[in-house]
């Protein structure tokens, strides 16, 4: 039976309603595919305050959540990932790619242009809107 993980990601937008998206480093598991950042829920954690824990872990920024965006299950070969991605607000900081390859700020409709992880891709294609598809990579 694979193991569930339960993951928070955040939807982070600036004032040029750019939305910031994050490359995983060639060390991860999916390397070198775009998500939006986060991370695993701890035992015991909400999941408002895993993803304000691992924003400050993984960017060196302050974000408020605002609320749950989209919920996604999505199963890989070796184990099965629970997405939650939630809209969030910058509080201080600016991002620091301190655990990816790098960081980009897109406008809604250049998301497409990127190499998606596979669990990230249903909240990219409502993100865009009505017939944004985002090709699966191989």
């Amino acid at each position: 039976m694979k193991k569930l993980v339960k993951v928070v990601a955040a939807i982070i937008e600036n004032e040029q309603n750019e939305i910031l998206c994050a490359l995983r480093s060639p060390n991860m598991t999916m390397a070198n595919m775009w998500e939006f950042p986060g991370g695993k829920v701890e035992k015991e954690e909400d999941i408002y305050t895993a993803l304000v824990r691992e924003i400050k872990e993984e960017l060196n920024c302050t974000i408020e959540t605002v609320d749950l965006f989209h919920e996604h299950t999505h199963e890989y070969e070796h184990f099965i990932i629970q997405l939650l991605c939630i809209k969030c607000n910058m509080i201080s900081g600016q991002p620091e790619a301190r655990e990816h390859s790098a960081l980009l700020w897109l406008k809604r409709e250049n998301l497409v242009s990127l190499k998606w992880a596979p669990a990230d891709i249903p909240a990219v294609e409502k993100l865009i809107g009505p017939g944004g598809q985002v090709p699966c990579p191989n």
